[in-house]
């Protein structure tokens, strides 16, 4: 029997505000408590990742789902990916609207069609047919996401800002990983932008002979190194999974000026979360403890209960 491990987070940022920390790390706490307890009752790594990506998606505090950020337009537009480490089968949703959980729409994608991506009328018309509920848009808009995004028109500011996505990764008992990611993008994106999150390993990656990855950040500088297969590429060449999130953050970093996070799990049930972003809620959860932070050095472990 593996150890069943889930790691999840809540997207790199600039910095949290104190009003909004305890809020953040109940959400993070629940979606990581969530996907355990699939686990524990014989789940699979993909049942868990979805289950916790969902509990963040329903959480107005995170970019992704309801509480996604807004584009030019003042629309959610959302982006989200899941994938099976066991024989790689992976699905992907991109600039999808109406929706309450496009992962959901995104592991049917994986599961009951020939594809791995659907993009926008395609992927809703789908979604409608596979009897995903629509939700009118305005449904997902959020007063703090409509303030964020008149602040961004009137001042062209620094993407540190809009670093938010959601993801996790899992191992269940037999040894399957997954990883799953999702989010409503970047504040002010022009209509159509579509980020790493969606896009098969950029926004994560899960192989069981190396493990599972999902990654959070500057989106087109995660495009650019592919940094969720980058990651998983350190590990693949025998570093361990601190190591190689360090070599692939860094390596964004120097080269692009990008910054952002990764959580990591292999079939073993190591973990690891790392980012270069100022902050990146995180939760952990084996072996009946649960680890979460938002800061570095801020790590707090308290039993499951």
């Amino acid at each position: 029997m593996n150890p069943a491990v889930v790691v999840v987070h809540g997207g790199g940022a600039s910095n949290i505000s104190k009003d909004r920390k305890e809020r953040v790390r109940q959400g993070i706490v629940k979606a990581a408590t969530v996907g355990y307890n699939i686990l524990k009752e014989g789940g699979s790594a993909v049942d868990a990742v979805e289950g916790a990506v969902t509990v963040l998606e329903d959480d107005p505090e995170f970019n992704a789902g309801c509480g996604s950020v807004l584009n030019e337009n003042g629309e959610v537009e959302m982006d989200a990916s899941i994938m099976n480490g066991k024989d790689l089968s992976a699905g992907a949703v991109s600039a999808v609207r109406c929706v309450a959980n496009p992962i959901k729409v995104a592991r049917l994608v994986m599961e009951k069609t020939p594809h791995c991506f659907l993009t926008d009328q395609g992927a809703a018309k789908f979604a409608a047919a596979s009897g995903i509920p629509t939700i009118p848009g305005e449904q997902l808009v959020t007063e703090r996401n409509k303030k964020r995004l008149e602040n961004e028109k009137l001042q062209k500011s620094d993407y540190q800002k809009n670093l938010g996505t959601v993801g996790a990764v899992a191992v269940d008992c037999r040894g399957n990983v997954a990883y799953a990611t999702s989010t409503g993008g970047i504040v002010n994106k022009m209509l159509g932008r579509v980020g790493d999150t969606p896009c098969i390993g950029s926004g994560g990656y899960a192989d069981n002979d190396i493990g599972a990855v999902s990654t959070t950040g500057h989106g087109e500088s995660i495009l650019k190194v592919n940094l969720a297969r980058l990651t998983l590429f350190h590990m693949e060449q025998g570093k361990t999974l601190e190591e190689a999130a360090d070599a692939s953050l860094g390596y964004m970093k120097s080269k692009v000026k990008g910054v952002g996070g990764v959580i990591l799990v292999n079939k073993a049930g190591d973990w690891a979360v790392k980012w270069t972003s100022t902050s990146m809620p995180w939760g952990a959860a084996k072996d009946g403890k649960l680890y979460s932070g938002i800061d570095l050095g801020d790590t707090s472990i308290t039993d499951l209960p």
